[in-house]
């Protein structure tokens, strides 16, 4: 029965390709959903669907009842992104003599320019905490080291003490696959993190009862911080400083990005400090950077 090869394909993406805990979880749900639909579709239950289920022309019915409910191209896109690695792997393990699938097309994807803070936003952001507290010192060393780096959440929070060298101003960051890059920080974000670890981190240790995280940022009861958890940080200055956007983690990798090229930056340099594989995947903030050259042709230009 097919859900016994979803448990198969989630040990495989773990063991063979050192998929991260979020992958997994997000194909797993992935598949998950398509079959309840299918078992819905058939009026059977999940557990005794076949590999006859997967089609084209179910896949293209699952993907409208997709469309029905709302969910964007992009949503759709990776859900049948998952799906068709899952048949992929099936069709590598001669459960499937060919792929079903293969005719079907991604969905078009709408272009979305990435949202990205001015500088001065940035400014009044990374300066919103009080860095006469505990906490406030930890947070604005989060989102120095946030802004400075571009790092993604996961990498932060997966920090240990030993990947950052506030002396020589480097970070080692293990990104996604496990690919290590290095990173430079500034000295506003070095300032911030040694303030942080010479008086606070040892006081949110302090709460921890084994006291032998290495974790580098502690949440208040001493252990390693989580996704959510800076989100939240986010989120509680986001509406002290009244900003009048949604912002994310995601938002300060994007503001880094579009700051350096900006700047001058040459879009390989920005590539290997994102840790991007893909150049085409950081050329979408040339979209960005594009839009304020013409807007500074708008504005400047004579005989407009």
């Amino acid at each position: 029965m097919m859900l016994q090869y979803v448990d198969y394909f989630i040990e495989h993406l773990r063991v063979e390709k050192n998929a991260s805990p979020m992958t997994l979880t997000c194909y797993r749900t992935d598949l998950n959903q398509f079959f309840d639909y299918m078992a819905d579709d058939y009026e059977i239950p999940s557990e005794e669907l076949k590999k006859d289920v997967i089609n084209h022309q179910s896949v293209r019915r699952y993907l409208g009842h997709l469309q029905m409910r709302g969910l964007s191209r992009a949503t759709m896109a990776r859900k049948l992104a998952s799906l068709r690695s899952f048949v992929r792997y099936l069709c590598r393990e001669a459960v499937l003599d060919g792929n079903p699938i293969a005719v079907i097309a991604t969905p078009r994807q709408e272009k979305k320019l990435p949202r990205f803070l001015y500088p001065e936003e940035v400014k009044i952001l990374v300066e919103a905490p009080d860095t006469g507290s505990v906490m406030g010192m930890r947070d604005r060393a989060i989102l120095e080291l946030l802004y400075a780096t571009g790092i993604r959440v996961s990498e932060l929070v997966a920090l240990d003490l030993n990947h950052i060298d506030t002396r020589e101003r480097m970070v080692r960051v293990l990104g996604k696959g496990n690919k290590e890059r290095i990173v430079p920080i500034g000295s506003q974000a070095v300032q911030a993190i040694d303030t942080y670890l010479i008086k606070s981190r040892r006081y949110l240790l302090a709460k921890n009862s084994n006291r032998s995280t290495g974790a580098l940022f502690l949440n208040r009861f001493g252990s390693r911080l989580s996704a959510r958890s800076i989100r939240n940080v986010i989120n509680k200055y986001v509406e002290e400083i009244a900003l009048n956007q949604k912002v994310s983690p995601h938002t300060l990798r994007h503001t880094f990005a579009t700051h350096l090229l900006n700047g001058g930056a040459d879009l390989r340099s920005v590539q290997e400090l994102l840790g991007h594989v893909k150049l085409s995947t950081t050329q979408v903030y040339t979209h960005v950077t594009n839009e304020r050259i013409k807007n500074i042709h708008k504005e400047k230009f004579p005989r407009r």
